[in-house]
């Protein structure tokens, strides 16, 4: 549920990289709340596909929740895709653009990891729950083609995903479907319109935007459906592939949907989705 204190417990069991080991931009001091990370689960070698996705816990923006974290990934590696959890800084200590730096900078990295990692930098996406959707959608449209002349072999990189995949994602923060504790956490409590706009994914979507996968509940009383309606309908104005799997129930955070024979179907679902896309 959003708000729920419900925070990444460590994982001595698997390899954590710091996205900036000299420092993130903007960090406001060096605890770990200040250096963004990558916390790696890669896939058994007899079954990897090479394809890789950042996962993005929801929270919003307060916090990561720790249901939307490994258990996600270690999903993932059981279909064969290497996963990269992120750990993104938080409002109310950092706003946007701190969360997008850190989103665009675990792309970035794991396509520079590609060769040590074993998987293909042409096959990386993107996966993120409710707030963590949302910065899945900034991700998905606000990215670069990275630079080319940087001495950073990470910045050289690109930051547009191969794919996008929004889990009952905070998708409006200008009109009434907007979640307000993300917006808060985000943008602070007196955003300007043109803040407002530019946060509100679904007005920058453009055909280069990565194939997308919504899923979501109608019934969803924390971020309304139409968050995902909308941005669907804006993906088919502009052309993008896509899929929308709207459950009747579901309400807000169910994650893998365990305990459920409906929401668990989701993952089939997505697993056929990704392969489709060649994941």
């Amino acid at each position: 549920m959003i708000g729920v204190r419900d925070l990444p417990i460590p994982q001595p069991d698997k390899e954590t990289i710091e996205l900036w080991p000299s420092g993130a931009p903007g960090a406001l001091g060096t605890e770990t709340e200040d250096r963004p990370s990558l916390t790696l689960y890669p896939a058994d070698p007899s079954i990897a596909t090479g394809a890789s996705i950042v996962v993005l816990p929801g929270g919003g923006y307060g916090c990561h929740a720790d249901h939307e974290a490994r258990p996600i990934a270690e999903w993932l590696n059981s279909i064969g895709i290497f996963a990269a959890v992120l750990q993104y800084r938080l409002g109310p200590r950092y706003r946007h653009p701190c969360m997008l730096a850190d989103a665009s900078r675990a792309i970035q990295t794991v396509r520079a990891r590609a060769s040590a990692w074993k998987i293909n930098p042409d096959r990386v996406g993107i996966l993120g729950f409710s707030a963590g959707g949302h910065l899945t959608s900034m991700a998905s449209v606000h990215y670069t083609s990275g630079e080319p002349q940087s001495g950073d072999p990470v910045s050289c990189q690109s930051s547009r995903p191969n794919v996008s995949v929004l889990m009952y994602a905070v998708l409006d923060m200008s009109g009434k479907f907007c979640h307000e504790g993300s917006r808060l956490n985000l943008l602070g409590p007196t955003p300007t319109k043109e803040l407002l706009e530019l946060t509100t994914t679904r007005n920058h979507i453009t055909p280069d935007t990565p194939p997308t996968l919504l899923v979501g509940s109608v019934d969803d009383a924390g971020v309304p459906i139409e968050n995902s309606l909308e941005y669907a309908m804006a993906l088919s104005d502009a052309k993008v592939p896509y899929q929308l799997l709207a459950y009747q129930n579901g309400g807000h955070g169910f994650g893998l949907g365990v305990g459920s024979p409906v929401l668990s179907r989701w993952t089939d679902d997505a697993t056929l989705w990704l392969r489709g896309h060649g994941f």
